[in-house]
């Protein structure tokens, strides 16, 4: 079967495009908007309207397949690709993408994954915009899919030699700024982890001794204990602090280390995860940070474990990663990773080099990536994978434990 045609759409994503840099420079909430000035090259102000844009292949038999090329919310910061806005990347899909596919045959997912993964754009000599590879490789997963009347997961099974879960992989809800109602909801649909709350700001959110997050980490303790659906239900507690630890205590490990012991035991009886604890600003320092940090946990028997977010952007990035222990966890950002081939080797290595695979995103993605991924988690039983996209709990939880459950019962 044979692809006729490439259509693109523009949309909107779930969320919104934050100027990260601006935020961590002191730009307060107004709203939903930030008040300040953008610093990072792109963004018209600090929070911005996500874009995305569909697209969809046309199938010789008349069939449309579909995926969708989003950015994270943070885009720009941290080692990444700029700004995704689609008037600017349109015509780059119709002009360089579509003769890639458009005539040829549907072959296998990793071959067609490749053409646009590892292509290079002639304009300007360098690899394609992730965001771009990360929708057009969806919308190659789709084809092959429709092509052979299969499951999006039996495909990544069958060619990437893996099982397809039992189970629902356990979903990872996040809060955004209204860490407080949302835990609430988490608890009502029984989230398997919680809640993010979006620390980001050390004198609003953190405290200027960290005081702040001990404090939520004890009310949503109080308040699981208090709500939770059943005595079996013992989610873990994760929160991403955005490298503000570093900020709060000087980039001193030991004591970042201790902090972290502080939380764990105050989690307790509930398991702790902390998200980017320190960002050190470039790869090569984060990555020795969090080894470090993670060296200390362990001789001090601090049951708790800290992720990797920040300068852990690439498939590359996750193997160094995980090489050199560079924390527990390392999140797998899927629209960071350029093509789905890359998140689906990245949980694939994680789990054969023992470190925790955390198959995330961005709030900032659409439904249809969201499904997508979910097909990936599936295929490859990742050890968590983020509800997404937006920040309202509701309708991210929805889409991916939907989309999973389907999968479980037709798969069977």
């Amino acid at each position: 079967m044979k692809i006729t045609k490439l259509i693109c759409a523009p949309g909107k994503t779930g969320f919104y495009f934050d100027d990260q840099k601006a935020i961590k420079q002191g730009a307060k909430n107004d709203g939903a908007f930030y008040e300040g000035t953008p610093v990072t090259p792109g963004f018209t102000s600090v929070r911005q309207a996500g874009e995305a844009i569909s697209v969809i292949f046309v199938l010789e038999n008349g069939a449309f397949a579909h995926g969708d090329c989003a950015a994270v919310q943070y885009s720009g910061a941290g080692g990444r690709d700029p700004l995704f806005l689609a008037e600017n990347f349109i015509p780059i899909i119709e002009k360089h993408i579509a003769p890639l596919y458009v005539g040829k045959d549907i072959t296998t997912f990793r071959e067609m994954a490749d053409l646009v993964d590892k292509g290079i754009n002639p304009e300007t000599g360098k690899i394609y915009h992730t965001a771009i590879r990360y929708g057009v490789t969806q919308a190659c997963l789709d084809a092959v899919a429709k092509s052979k009347g299969k499951l999006m997961a039996q495909v990544i099974a069958e060619e990437y030699g893996t099982k397809i879960s039992k189970n629902i992989i356990p979903i990872f809800s996040q809060s955004g700024d209204d860490r407080y109602l949302n835990a609430d909801k988490m608890i009502m649909k029984a989230a398997d982890v919680l809640p993010h709350a979006l620390f980001n700001h050390v004198e609003t959110k953190v405290g200027l001794k960290g005081e702040k997050i001990k404090e939520y980490i004890q009310w949503l303790r109080d308040r699981i204990l208090k709500l939770r659906p059943s005595d079996s239900y013992n989610p873990v507690i994760h929160i991403d602090v955005y490298g503000t630890l570093g900020i709060v205590f000087d980039n001193d490990f030991e004591t970042i280390a201790n902090y972290v012991g502080e939380l764990a035991e105050i989690a307790k009886p509930f398991h702790l995860r902390v998200e980017g604890p320190v960002d050190m600003g470039e790869k090569t320092a984060q990555i020795d940070a969090l080894r470090i940090i993670r060296q200390k946990m362990e001789e001090k028997n601090i049951a708790a474990e800290i992720v990797a977010d920040e300068w852990c952007n690439t498939l590359q990035d996750v193997i160094d990663f995980s090489v050199h222990k560079a924390g527990h966890m390392a999140q797998i950002k899927t629209p960071d990773l350029g093509g789905i081939n890359n998140s689906i080797e990245a949980v694939l290595y994680c789990k054969e080099h023992e470190m925790g695979a955390y198959l995330g995103g961005t709030c900032n993605e659409t439904n249809r990536s969201a499904e997508i991924c979910a097909h990936i988690a599936m295929a490859t039983s990742p050890v968590q994978y983020l509800a997404k996209p937006g920040m309202g709990v509701d309708e991210g939880y929805m889409i991916v434990y939907n989309e999973m459950s389907r999968i479980l019962v037709v798969s069977r």
